[in-house]
């Protein structure tokens, strides 16, 4: 019987070449979109988890209140890991770890600057990262050992036993390579090429030990299994609090491991989602481009009826049972299916570099995978199913009697469903297009948003103990050169926020009027190199007064209620005198409001040295002559160098994705329903083409002819613009809330992307109308 089934639908996919080839065309994109959102969903839906105990990994979070901000805060107290240990049975081990630095390498002439953690002696214990060669013990164990990556050890090595090899960082201590790691996935918290211990045996360390207030490092837990964590959140709150008994602020919590990049973003001390929202978004995405494929395969089928209507009729003659018809007809749609898969998996492998390059990712497809397996098995039945169920439904219910006798017409019946499933079809697309648009839109507006500096033609170069030595040559070297128009140095860079903490002490200050403050040490020329606007007041002068003065910015005085800050004296530490007011700098998400800001001047160290080319002058030229200055003053370091427009840059990646995706994937949804809609127009002409020769005969021209067979289509496109635009205006105005600073939804987007549709709509029914509107009426009519 399967054997039967089997030969009867592929005479019939042979037999109708064009219906066959239009159905496979549209299923095969629709499941290559499928395909392709699916592995990236994968992706971001196992960040972190080919840990072993990925399901009892935490990292301690502090919600810092400063009435009326809370933010959400993922540094630690150096000691609070030890303090942790032994203390709670639920809780098995802890660690401490550095966030992620760039220090630079060295072995024989080669120098490179690589990613690296300092970590607490349970990290390997703790997080599952392969070693090819060597022991964590014999890492962990030793103060000058390292771990480095396969990836690094090549770099450094070549291919070469890294092992007992000795490298040099940043020009000062030496470390024994004891063990090399797989390089970490792709979809890993932890990035890294070297893994430290922390020099436990130095005064530095035992020095930290003791610092209870200073947070600036990560802690993670390993519980027990089925752990209770609100008791561990109190068993932490309470270490936290005997130590640190004046902070009155904070609240200490576990963060799972398993929300760490899908639940990434916090607003005043709430979880608001992060990736995990895209990940739904391209989850129904890449559902809607199958069911478009799957809807043009059921109004073609259904289109195409009457065709076999007669062996319909003939079958159930001859004693088929509508069980038996639908079986034939599911087969017969199952293996359109199972066609397009095998068509779409060797178009992923094909077109998978390009998407890899699209996403930055490393996805890769493997077909002996038994999560793709179950996966293409799904996927060949569900489209089987679902765009099969109509049609055999549909077909298996002819009376074979009005078949046969020729009384056989599908009449209202038949085409109301099919009507219904193309406005589906166009409701999605155009929801989909609208959504592309105004995401767009939202991305150009943050874009265009005044940050309040020029990142054009600005360069930040990392500093380094000699350049602090030498600074005022250097700073005079790079001016000299007429490439350089000014030079200034600061703690940060101007595109990232590395230090926090509460409000300096002032007269008339609230007793519970704390405010979250970021924190910035500069030099001279801070104003005039970043281009940022002074309000009120001065920059620093390079006067020995300048020790003691702060800058603040507008949102500082805004936040404080200053009516006149200039000569203010602010405590924090030590007295500073407010000299100047800087208009507000967008340094951490340019999506979220401008934090307050103070600045003080540091003239003897920094973090980095900020560059301003001279207008005109060409990047490459001054990028040049920069490298030859930062070389002889910084002779053991590699030059490095960043501009300030890419970094800031950065910040829109993940939107830019999205977008782009939603781009290609909105596309590619209009592509698969105009393929449909070209199949339904040939087979309405095909239908109509005696109708058509006779409106000719009777002097129609083809203009008319068109518009007779486009306006049924072109109805269906205004019903589903009716039904869509309300749809899409609801969930891209929730979608923009989550924005501080977001456009409002226009309605010329849903004009637009009317009058597109319409036009691609007319399009492409005029293509296919065009060879029955321009036929000599004579062949159409020749039987009559």
């Amino acid at each position: 019987m399967i054997k039967n089934y089997f030969k009867i639908a592929w005479r019939n996919l042979i037999r109708n070449k064009g219906f066959s080839l239009t159905n496979i065309l549209g299923l095969t994109i629709g499941m290559i979109c499928t395909i392709f959102i699916f592995l990236w969903v994968k992706d971001e839906v196992a960040y972190d988890k080919f840990h072993q105990n990925h399901d009892n990994i935490y990292q301690v979070m502090a919600t810092r209140d400063f009435k009326p901000t809370i933010f959400t805060d993922p540094n630690m107290a150096f000691p609070l890991a030890k303090g942790l240990e032994g203390g709670n049975p639920q809780v098995l081990r802890t660690v401490v770890t550095t966030h992620q630095e760039s220090h630079l390498f060295e072995y024989n002439n080669t120098k490179l600057k690589k990613n690296s953690y300092q970590v607490g002696e349970q990290f390997f214990n703790i997080f599952s990262f392969k070693f090819i060669k060597g022991q964590p013990a014999s890492v962990l164990g030793d103060p000058r050992s390292i771990a480095i990556t396969e990836s690094a050890a090549k770099a450094f090595f070549g291919n070469d036993d890294p092992i007992n090899k000795v490298l040099k960082v940043d020009n000062l201590e030496n470390y024994k390579v004891m063990a090399v790691l797989a390089d970490p996935p792709g979809n890993s918290t932890f990035k890294f090429d070297f893994i430290a211990p922390f020099d436990n045996t130095s005064e530095f360390y035992k020095n930290r030990m003791k610092e209870w207030n200073n947070s600036s490092h990560s802690v993670f837990i390993q519980t027990i299994p089925n752990a209770n964590m609100a008791k561990v959140d109190k068993f932490v709150n309470g270490v936290k609090h005997l130590h640190s008994p004046g902070d009155k602020i904070s609240t200490y919590w576990t963060f799972p491991l398993n929300k760490w990049h899908l639940y990434s973003e916090f607003k005043e001390g709430k979880n608001v989602g992060g990736m995990i929202e895209y990940v739904r978004m391209f989850t129904v995405i890449a559902i809607i481009i199958l069911l478009i494929a799957c809807v043009n395969f059921m109004n073609l089928s259904t289109a195409r009826s009457e065709k076999r209507a007669k062996e319909v009729g003939i079958r159930k003659t001859l004693g088929s049972d509508r069980r038996q018809l639908l079986t034939q007809f599911f087969f017969e749609s199952i293996i359109l299916a199972l066609i397009a898969f095998v068509l779409a998996v060797g178009f992923v492998f094909i077109l998978m570099p390009s998407f890899n390059l699209l996403v930055s990712k490393s996805l890769h497809l493997s077909i002996i995978d038994p999560l793709f397996l179950i996966g293409a098995l799904i996927i060949i039945l569900f489209t089987g199913v679902v765009a099969g169920s109509y049609p055999a439904l549909y077909l298996s219910s002819f009376n074979p009697v009005k078949v046969l006798k020729g009384t056989f017409a599908a009449g209202k019946s038949a085409v109301l469903p099919r009507r219904i499933l193309v406005v589906g079809q166009f409701v999605m697309s155009i929801l989909l297009i609208s959504a592309t648009i105004i995401v767009y839109q939202q991305i150009q507006h943050i874009k265009d948003k005044s940050i309040g500096y020029n990142p054009n033609n600005l360069i930040m170069v990392p500093s380094s103990s000699d350049i602090d030595k030498n600074y005022a040559a250097l700073k005079q070297d790079l001016e000299n050169t007429g490439l350089v128009a000014s030079t200034t140095r600061t703690s940060s860079p101007i595109t990232e926020i590395w230090w926090k903490s509460g409000s300096p002490d002032y007269d008339g200050k609230a007793a519970n009027g704390d405010i979250i403050f970021s924190g910035l040490q500069a030099d001279v020329d801070f104003t005039k190199t970043l281009g940022i606007k002074v309000l009120q007041g001065r920059d620093f002068n390079n006067t020995p007064g300048d020790t003691s003065v702060m800058l603040l910015n507008k949102a500082a005085v805004v936040a404080m209620k200053l009516k006149n800050p200039i000569g203010m004296v602010m405590k924090y530490g030590r007295k500073f005198t407010v000299a100047g007011v800087i208009d507000n700098v967008v340094m951490a998400s340019p999506y979220d409001p401008v934090e307050p800001l103070m600045i003080y001047y540091d003239g003897k160290s920094s973090s980095m040295v900020n560059v301003r080319l001279k207008n005109g002058v060409q990047p490459q030229a001054g990028v040049k002559a920069m490298e030859t200055i930062f070389k002889k003053y910084n002779p053991q370091n590699i030059f490095e160098y960043q501009f300030v427009d890419q970094e800031f840059g950065k910040k829109f990646l993940t939107e830019e994705l999205i977008s782009r995706i939603t781009n290609i994937f909105a596309g590619l949804a209009i592509f698969i329903c105009c393929i449909g809609l070209a199949g339904l127009a040939s087979f309405t002409i095909e239908k109509r083409f005696r109708e058509i020769g006779v409106r000719k005969v009777m002097g129609a021209s083809v203009q008319q002819l068109l518009m007779l067979i486009a306006t049924e289509f072109l109805k269906l496109v205004a019903v589903a613009f009716v039904i869509a635009v309300p749809l899409t205006w609801y969930l891209m105005s929730n979608w923009l809330k989550k924005y501080t600073y977001h456009i409002d939804v226009n309605a010329w987007v849903f004009a637009s992307v009317g009058v597109l549709i319409l036009l691609l709509t007319m399009v492409v029914v005029s293509l296919n109308t065009m060879k029955a509107a321009l036929a000599n009426p004579v062949k159409s009519l020749r039987s009559e």
